[in-house]
């Protein structure tokens, strides 16, 4: 058996799917966005009973679908269709958060650039397949096709940037709704005051009025602080998570072109380690 096929046979290995493609990094539930949002629902419920008021006063319909369905047309106004629904579909993967294993990933790397550094770049090919990492596997492709090493640098960087304005303009959509819900709150309000002034024969129906009134400002400030302002900031804390882990894969790539040795390559990617996992950078190091 030759050194680069007993390289080979040392790289993860991966089951393919029903589609026969290699699988990308596992998703799992979220469990902490989903705690965050079971906390402010609690303590939004609990402030609200503690007022003594019940909790079925604060359904109104009327100032429920003027702000819900104010919203959302703002969202259709000032957002293109395509533009929208990437913006839903980055929302609904917010509750599911990708598993990447950052060690696992420089260990992956380094098991390639003892590979190039015995056969060269060339002999990655047959690797390629069992890349963990969808940007990983485009990125050795690419690596194997551009004959200068600027062409592939250019080329990441401009990948790397389009992802980031992709994830910038998902969150910029909510963050303008979340602008625009309290305003529609508070046309709710107006509303609601224009109905109380209709029927103001009694004190008593003028007072549950003015509450009723009020709860569309509430729904308005809820949607913005409670649901959208949030989830932009989730997006963009995906967004750059998300980036800095290819960023590390793109160093990576760079390293593998250049026939960097493996423990220089190791070093270099040990940056992008987060915190605590320095007694794992010494196993690696030692092997």
């Amino acid at each position: 058996m030759s050194t680069s096929q007993a390289l080979l046979r040392d790289l993860p290995r991966l089951e393919p799917t029903a589609e026969g493609n290699v699988p990308g990094p596992r998703n799992r539930i979220d469990v902490w966005m989903l705690a965050g949002i079971a906390i402010a629902l609690v303590a939004t419920a609990c402030g609200i009973a503690s007022t003594g008021v019940s909790i079925s006063y604060f359904f109104q319909p009327t100032g429920l679908l003027i702000v819900v369905g104010g919203t959302i047309g703002v969202m259709f106004i000032t957002t293109p269709r395509t533009a929208l629904l990437y913006s839903g579909r980055r929302v609904l993967e917010l509750f599911r958060t990708p598993s990447v294993d950052r060690e696992a990933l420089i260990d992956e790397i380094v098991s390639y650039a003892r590979i190039v550094r015995v056969k060269g770049l060339l002999a990655l090919e047959p690797a390629i397949d069992r890349a963990s990492n969808p940007f990983l596997r485009d990125l050795v492709l690419l690596a194997l096709d551009v004959n200068q090493r600027a062409e592939l640098q250019s080329a990441l960087e401009n990948k790397l940037r389009l992802t980031e304005r992709q994830g910038e303009a998902d969150a910029k959509i909510l963050e303008v709704a979340g602008g625009f819900a309290p305003t529609i709150g508070v046309l709710g309000t107006v509303v609601g005051l224009l109905d109380v002034l209709r029927q103001f024969s009694t004190v008593t129906s003028v007072a549950y009025g003015l509450g009723t009134a009020f709860v569309s400002t509430i729904y308005g400030l809820a949607l913005a602080n409670l649901v959208l302002l949030p989830a932009a900031h989730r997006i963009r804390a995906r967004v750059a998570e998300a980036f800095e882990i290819q960023e590390l894969m793109m160093e990576g790539g760079l390293c593998l072109y250049d026939r960097i040795s493996p423990s220089l390559v190791r070093q270099r990617l040990a940056c992008f380690l987060r915190e605590g996992g320095e007694d794992r950078r010494k196993e690696s190091a030692a092997r």
